[in-house]
């Protein structure tokens, strides 16, 4: 595997795979089992796999975790190594935004609730986020980018960007992994102490004690949102946010009627966590 910093090293390696399919997995880094997925399934689906490793300051708030988010990029650089991927490619900051920087994507719609919303991250933090994807898939040129579905609405918006912008990705989607207790797997996590991480289970029961109260039958966004309500203040957990929307669009959802999101975030200790999970597929 190679790591390269520059978007002009990135491209002149880049050049021998051009006839075959390129993979991208886009990253900020501090691997877990989540990134490693993203990472196998770009292996098997293509001839050429980049993971981009950048800790993107755009979509960080004042007063966010910024200068705390964990880091090791020789760790990462070794995991990514033992997954096949080719190229590593790790730029620094002033290479992604050099002086004088001033364009920016935004997508509207999609972007104004949940972590958009004015009084949790905001819209600034989906401008940073669409314009570094917008920048990675033009620096790389995929056939292929690969996500996560824990960040859900992230998601949502990078599917929308690409075929809005008329982007020549697919944009791949792939299932929230969670350690062997629940947790879904952040980088995050990492915050965590033993009594917090036992607290942050309390927002992968809500999720599941939301699926069994559907599964009853009980499918009004009232009874669904108080089933999972009762998990996070059984544990003491208060969240920013608890809200069951339409998966397709984010609307307010009355009621679980097909694919339905069911999306929380919370604080513990000093960790900002989020996960979701999708209520009524298939039933």
């Amino acid at each position: 595997m190679r790591t390269v910093r520059t978007v002009a090293e990135l491209r002149e390696a880049l050049l021998p795979a051009r006839a075959g399919r390129v993979g991208l997995v886009p990253t900020m880094g501090f691997f877990h089992e989540g990134h490693l997925s993203l990472m196998r399934a770009a292996r098997r689906d293509c001839d050429f796999v980049v993971v981009s490793l950048f800790v993107n300051p755009a979509q960080f708030a004042a007063g966010e975790d910024l200068d705390a988010y964990p880091r090791d990029e020789e760790r990462d650089s070794a995991l990514a190594e033992a997954e096949g991927v080719d190229l590593l490619f790790a730029p620094p900051p002033e290479e992604v935004y050099p002086p004088g920087f001033s364009t920016h994507v935004e997508v509207h719609g999609l972007t104004e609730v949940l972590e958009g919303d004015p009084s949790q991250r905001g819209a600034s933090h989906f401008r940073g986020v669409t314009t570094v994807v917008a920048k990675l898939l033009n620096m790389v040129g995929p056939d292929v980018a690969y996500f996560g579905q824990k960040d859900a609405q992230q998601a949502l918006v990078i599917r929308k960007m690409a075929r809005d912008l008329d982007m020549p990705v697919d944009i791949e989607v792939l299932p929230t992994v969670r350690d062997e207790d629940g947790l879904a797997l952040s980088s995050r996590n990492a915050y965590l102490d033993s009594e917090e991480r036992e607290r942050a289970l309390a927002l992968s029961r809500a999720l599941r004690a939301a699926d069994a109260a559907v599964a009853e039958g009980r499918r009004e966004a009232g009874a669904v949102l108080a089933a999972a309500r009762r998990e996070l203040d059984a544990a003491g957990v208060e969240p920013d946010y608890l809200e069951l929307l339409r998966a397709d669009d984010l609307s307010p959802a009355e009621r679980v009627n097909g694919r339905t999101l069911l999306a929380v975030a919370a604080r513990i200790g000093r960790a900002r966590l989020i996960d979701n999970t999708i209520l009524g597929a298939g039933r």
